[in-house]
């Protein structure tokens, strides 16, 4: 039923908010533990969705890529502001300011699902499969927190890849000569644009090494959720 793909769809998108601010709040946490009040000073250690809306990247790409039918979604939040000057060690603050993101990601999506787990462990069988309206209701719950892991495995994942202005190729410069540096430096203001390319490419291809890459790995995260989880899940999108 099409109310029923509705409701999905904007639980679905709802579990991607808290998923993208946290992520930008830990560039921003280490960024000002490392000595840099930049993204403090400008409000973007705050929690409220509404201070990491980039007016581009949040709203006119998505739209843009949902009216052409792409065949692929990609947008982002604005950008926490980093002045590496206040690090003692440009370069490595850079280099943790940059792991954050995916770090806490990763942590995210591994705690909710013990948590998660755990939850379930109290919960009877009769409880997920009952189609009364109030575990219905219940089944929402962990609807949310398995697309709430299933976005933390998608941002940790493609944060990684090492293509500007991804964290991944921050991540990478640490780990380059001078001259990597220099030239990675210089591909930077083209990057977003080569990260599109690939994108389309691979829409249209029907697959490629990244869609590869985030299939799997969000496949293979699927052995953890364990079997009451998944049946809610399946119920819920039902």
């Amino acid at each position: 039923m099409l109310s029923r793909e509705i409701f999905v769809g904007v639980i679905r998108w709802l579990a991607l908010v808290p998923a993208v601010v946290l992520h930008e709040v830990a560039h921003g946490w280490i960024a000002w533990h490392l000595g840099d009040p930049t993204a403090k000073s400008r409000g973007r250690l705050s929690l409220n969705p509404l201070g990491h809306i980039d007016p581009i990247g949040t709203i006119l790409l998505p739209a843009i890529l949902l009216v052409t039918r792409a065949g692929f979604l990609i947008g982002y939040a604005k950008p926490v502001p980093v002045d590496p000057t206040y690090f003692r060690n440009p370069l490595k603050g850079m280099l943790y300011t940059a792991a954050a993101g995916p770090g806490t990601s990763l942590l995210l999506a591994a705690f909710m699902t013990i948590f998660v787990r755990l939850v379930l462990l109290a919960v009877p069988e009769s409880a997920i499969v009952d189609d009364a309206i109030g575990f219905e209701v219940l089944r929402s719950v962990p609807g949310f927190c398995y697309y709430f892991v299933l976005w933390n495995i998608v941002l940790t994942v493609f944060n990684l890849i090492p293509i500007p202005p991804l964290d991944g190729s921050k991540i990478l410069a640490y780990f380059l000569s001078a001259n990597g540096r220099r030239i990675l430096t210089s591909i930077e203001r083209y990057g977003f644009l080569v990260l599109l390319v690939v994108l389309l490419v691979e829409s249209r291809a029907g697959g490629g090494p990244l869609s590869w890459l985030l299939e799997n790995t969000v496949s293979g995260w699927h052995t953890f959720f364990g079997v009451k989880w998944s049946a809610a899940v399946y119920l819920f999108m039902q």
